[in-house]
């Protein structure tokens, strides 16, 4: 927490800032990301799903993964440009095999997440 008079770093919980005596109020945007559980800072609850299939995310990776159409499918759409160029550039042979791994790591659930965090439906 820092001061919003001078910046100088607070303690938690401090209600005075020692360096200025300015009042320190928390803002109720900290109040709640301090109450809030950590995973819900860097990880997907299970209850939060994504409206994309790994069904379809996986079989579009093997069959048009070359392509990337799997990627825009789960919304990377800069990995997808890198494919779809790599694709045009190099006959589809790189980014084939590029996205037939995807493909499979997306039906065994080593990719289990959209490019928004939230985990892919069943």
């Amino acid at each position: 927490m820092y001061c919003p008079n001078c910046g100088a770093e607070l303690q938690n919980g401090a209600s005075f800032c020692t360096y200025c005596g300015t009042k320190v109020a928390e803002s109720s945007a900290e109040k709640e990301k301090q109450s809030q559980p950590v995973w819900q800072d860097n990880a997907h609850p299970d209850s939060e799903l994504s409206d994309k299939s790994k069904l379809a995310a996986g079989l579009l990776g093997i069959f048009l993964g070359g392509l990337g159409v799997h990627n825009f499918y789960l919304g990377y759409t800069g990995k997808a440009v890198a494919q779809l160029v790599l694709g045009i550039c190099c006959l589809g042979t790189v980014s084939g095999i590029w996205g037939l791994i995807e493909g499979i790591m997306i039906l065994t659930g080593s990719i289990d997440c959209d490019a928004k965090g939230k985990k892919l439906r069943e």
